[in-house]
């Protein structure tokens, strides 16, 4: 029986699972930032500084999470299907 060590398949795709849980855990911090940013900035008064780093962080959070997101259904739909055919 192949495992995920001589599988060339499931290597790849135990790869991209480590870097879209990565992804997502990044993305979501940024996106946490900028949440923490926006009250800060509200609290204390909006500057394009402060609009800023809010819009920066939304951005990159949003364009590592979408991927990452979409990625890590389909690394767990593989391997669903996978146990569901018993290989």
């Amino acid at each position: 029986m192949n495992t995920a060590h001589d599988d060339p398949v499931r290597r790849r795709r135990a790869q991209v699972a480590k870097w879209t849980l990565l992804a997502n855990r990044i993305g979501y911090l940024l996106l946490a930032l900028a949440m923490a940013l926006f009250v800060i900035a509200f609290a204390v008064g909006f500057s394009p500084t402060m609009a800023t780093l809010i819009i920066v962080s939304l951005v990159i959070s949003f364009v590592l999470l979408a991927p990452s997101i979409v990625l890590g259904y389909a690394v767990k739909a593989a391997e669903r299907d996978d146990a569901e055919r018993g290989l």
